[in-house]
């Protein structure tokens, strides 16, 4: 892969999307340090006061959230890391990502809503699986505007095919976010 040490991907898409085992399976490929953030995890480092982030009464909480989230991207990609920050980051969240002087990859993975629900109904855990915010969620990366071009339908795609899609896209600067 090209040496995308300073670089970050920001690997998006609703629930049940593939965004982890995309993000794991590409931060463990040889080349540049890579540094896996996984964004949820910074939502359940709130103990107290936590609001699930899909709720609209969450938006304060969303921003810092994503405020700390940018602050930590921007470190480790000027320490030379590659770093790839899965999570749900929809283009509402972007002017923050947008100001770094780094350049920022932005990948949408989009499954079909009933593939997406039916994952998350599997993975079992503390992870979303109710489908009716899967399905909102799902929606607001249905239609992304002039970042459709962003966009990889994860339809009939196995996990070495989006993983190589992925690394495409990002290889090739392409899904590339303007400043």
């Amino acid at each position: 892969m090209t040496d995308l040490a300073g670089q970050i991907l920001i690997l998006t898409g609703p629930p049940g999307s593939g965004k982890t085992t995309t993000a794991q399976a590409l931060a463990s490929e040889p080349g540049a340090p890579a540094v896996h953030l996984h964004a949820d995890d910074f939502w359940h480092f709130i103990k107290n006061g936590a609001i699930a982030p899909y709720l609209a009464e969450a938006h304060h909480q969303n921003m810092v959230v994503i405020d700390v989230l940018v602050s930590a991207v921007q470190a480790y990609a000027r320490g030379g890391y590659f770093v790839i920050l899965d999570g749900i980051v929809g283009p509402w969240f972007l002017a923050p990502f947008r100001a770094l002087a780094l350049p920022v990859h932005y990948v949408v993975l989009r499954p079909l809503l009933a593939a997406a629900i039916e994952r998350c109904r599997l993975r079992g855990g503390d992870t979303l699986s109710d489908p009716e915010p899967i399905t909102a969620l799902h929606r607001q990366f249905s239609d992304l505007g002039a970042l459709e071009r962003h966009v990889i339908a994860t339809e009939g795609q196995d996990r070495a095919a989006m993983l190589a899609a992925v690394r495409e896209a990002v290889a090739g600067g392409r899904f590339r976010l303007a400043s």
